[in-house]
């Protein structure tokens, strides 16, 4: 039972990475992702090719350096696109990426994958606890994640990017550099899908392209809705409560014994996806609220306004 709550978690925190890094992608500058699974399959592929090579950290990082470099890349072909074709421009690189991976065998493995990826301090740690030690690094790799996105959020960079999302016509009035900011935004939401490829490489130890399908980008927008858009901390609520209900319901073939694990596996999904609908009926905003508080005030109080941003001219609170 231990082993399985480890797993649980782990599960989790990944679901998590890449919940943050759709949010801030999409939740704060508004730019819509479907191509989430390739990003985590270039950083899960990238790690599990290098670490053999230049160790475990250096593989990290060169996994969040690579679907970062790629997101600036997909988003200069694409940035100036509405939302929709946006959407669809990623939808097909993600399809794109997992075509690569399934046909480029002499790199990728191929369809049967690449397995045996070594994990982090596996030659430190005794075999029984490698499952509780990759936790702990998963969680503290969550909080790192969660720090940096948050302070990002909360600067003046973060307040022009949700200026972006809610009126880029009036932020570009102000002039406001909006391709040159949705590229960077692009960017970091990248590298936590990187990071988040490279996590799951690790715990997983084997990689194939049919373990990054549309089914993660999903389950990504499931936690940004549930948990609240724009909300970090809602976030990390909505990506848990969705994973503990997609892996707890797996007991309900023992509740329910006259359906097919298929069924059961159906039965799930469409479980989560009535409760997504009840929630946005219930709470659209979702389980947390986008904080408004400071931003409110300082509008309030143009004073305060300008010091907060001292690159705003004063006669322009309205461009916080």
């Amino acid at each position: 039972m231990t082993a399985y709550l480890v797993t649980i978690l782990v599960i989790v925190a990944i679901a998590t990475l890449v919940g943050l890094a759709l949010n801030f992608q999409w939740g704060c500058a508004g730019l819509v992702n479907f191509g989430v699974a390739g990003f985590v399959a270039l950083g899960a592929y990238a790690t599990a090719l290098l670490t053999p090579v230049v160790g475990w950290f250096a593989a990290m990082l060169a996994a969040a350096a690579l679907s970062a470099l790629l997101s600036v890349f997909l988003a200069l072909l694409s940035i100036r696109l509405a939302d929709d074709y946006l959407a669809i421009v990623t939808l097909g690189f993600g399809e794109a990426v997992r075509l690569v991976l399934l046909n480029e065998g002499w790199l990728t493995g191929g369809a049967l994958g690449i397995a045996g990826i070594p994990r982090p301090f596996a030659s430190l740690i005794a075999p029984e606890h490698a499952d509780f030690a990759l936790l702990g690094f998963a969680v503290a790799l969550v909080g790192i994640v969660y720090i940096i996105l948050e302070a990002l959020v909360r600067s003046p960079f973060g307040r022009v990017l949700r200026a972006l999302r809610d009126d880029p016509v009036v932020a570009a009035s102000l002039a406001k550099p909006v391709l040159i900011l949705r590229i960077k935004a692009f960017a970091v939401g990248g590298a936590v899908m990187g990071l988040a490829g490279a996590m799951h490489a690790f715990y997983m130890t084997y990689i194939d392209p049919s373990q990054f399908t549309a089914i993660t980008t999903s389950y990504a927008f499931m936690a940004v809705i549930a948990g609240g858009r724009g909300s970090n901390t809602g976030l990390m609520i909505g990506a848990g409560t969705i994973m503990l209900l997609l892996e707890g319901t797996r007991f309900l073939k023992d509740l329910i014994p006259a359906l097919d694990g298929a069924q059961i596996a159906a039965l799930r999904l469409g479980g989560v996806g009535v409760g997504i609908v009840l929630l946005l009926l219930l709470r659209p905003q979702g389980l947390l609220r986008e904080p408004q508080r400071k931003a409110a005030s300082l509008l309030a109080d143009p004073e305060r306004a300008d010091a907060a941003d001292p690159s705003l001219p004063a006669s322009h609170p309205q461009e916080i």
